[in-house]
């Protein structure tokens, strides 16, 4: 699971912030301003920091420079500044991305894993038990042999490894796998895939271990 730093002194933003990120499957921690974030970044090696230029104390131009001298960790300022002065001061200090507010959070999302995947911060390669994914290849592997996922199959996986621990709704599901690679996929479908995935995955697909059933709520991959 990928750390992310949140340095934002609006809490609004940071509550609403962290909880869309954690239900996509990022563990985030928040700081207020300057201090708050060099205290952080001494405690942990996080793979991004999302920073505001305006702080409650400092500025977020010193905190990204202060990062980029000590470490590859990529930063995305995320700020209302959004003039072209504050773009270029920002890239220019070794800023990965620059998103103006107000911003999508699923744009967000998805340059937040563009970053990644370009600074190699991404995890390529996630051990589920005897199951090894390798996102970078797209492909997934059980004691080493290839489970030869189809593409929705292993669309449903990388859904489950990006939510990992994570109960997702049946509704949530079907969102996020809806009409990829061209099928149409209904509630009876979502129960045909996952019943696939896990014959592949699990030792015992009818006591499975790694895609489990919330009852009532959805499914969670545990491992």
């Amino acid at each position: 699971m990928e750390q992310i730093l949140l340095v934002e002194d609006d809490r609004t933003i940071v509550s609403a912030l962290t909880q869309f990120l954690s239900t996509e499957g990022f563990s985030v921690r928040s700081a207020t301003g300057q201090t708050e974030a060099f205290a952080a970044l001494e405690e942990t090696d996080f793979d991004l920091v999302l920073l505001d230029v305006g702080l409650c104390d400092g500025n977020g131009f010193a905190v990204c420079s202060a990062i980029k001298q000590k470490s590859g960790t990529a930063v995305i300022f995320l700020s209302a500044a959004a003039d072209e002065y504050s773009i270029v001061a920002g890239l220019d200090l070794g800023a990965d991305d620059y998103i103006a507010k107000p911003f999508r959070p699923r744009e967000l999302v998805s340059r937040i894993r563009s970053v990644l995947r370009r600074t190699g911060r991404a995890q390529s390669v996630v051990d589920l038990g005897a199951v090894r994914v390798d996102t970078e290849r797209g492909i997934a592997m059980r004691n080493g042999v290839d489970l030869c996922l189809s593409a929705l199959e292993y669309r449903l996986l990388l859904v489950f490894l990006n939510h990992r621990g994570i109960t997702l709704s049946r509704a949530k599901l079907l969102e996020e796998i809806w009409d990829i690679a061209g099928d149409f996929v209904n509630d009876n479908t979502l129960t045909v895939y996952i019943k696939r995935l896990r014959d592949k995955l699990e030792d015992d697909a009818q006591n499975p271990t790694i895609i489990r059933t919330v009852r009532g709520l959805g499914y969670r991959l545990e491992l």
